[in-house]
């Protein structure tokens, strides 16, 4: 696993040990970040959260390639490790939190991105309470079968890599 693109290309991140932690592929978050970049255009200067966050490897990538800040959410301990290590390792500038996704309400976000467990439904779940900016786009990864529908937002993309279904939503006007 390792940064796609940006000013971290190609550094490696680390992972912790067992299955409680899926992180997204290269090749899925690659699709995802190209799904983002031909709509955004850029990601310079985004407010990002990363929500189910894992290694972190969705919002540091948003970072690489120049997000202004991310908030990362995890409630695994294993996980959070991981990704403190992984903020380390980059010289990341970021706010790290580690609270459980239920709970996490935050602020107007440009961008939020939800990997959680597959099956779950938990992206499903959080989005609402997750302030997003006018404007904001959202990504759920869930497992390939999987639909979303989140109240109160638009399914903008659905796009299928492998085992994933990565889902783009903005707010419903």
């Amino acid at each position: 696993m390792r940064i796609i693109a940006g000013q971290w290309r190609g550094r490696p991140l680390i992972a912790p040990q067992g299955q409680a932690t899926r992180p997204t592929s290269d090749r899925t978050r690659e699709a995802l970040f190209s799904m983002l970049a031909s709509r955004l255009g850029s990601f310079e200067g985004l407010a990002v959260a990363d929500v189910c966050a894992g290694t972190g490897a969705l919002g540091l990538e948003a970072l690489s390639r120049g997000a202004a800040r991310c908030t990362f959410v995890e409630r695994d301990r294993a996980a959070v490790e991981a990704l403190r290590a992984n903020i380390a390792k980059l010289g990341a500038a970021a706010e790290v939190r580690t609270i459980a996704a239920e709970s996490f309400a935050g602020g107007a976000y440009d961008l939020v991105l939800i990997d959680p467990p597959y099956g779950t439904g938990l992206g499903q779940k959080v989005l609402p309470a997750i302030g997003l900016a006018p404007g904001g786009w959202a990504s759920i990864e869930t497992a390939r079968d999987e639909a979303v529908a989140v109240p109160g937002f638009t399914v903008e993309a659905e796009r299928v890599h492998g085992k994933a279904r990565i889902t783009l939503l903005r707010s419903a006007p």
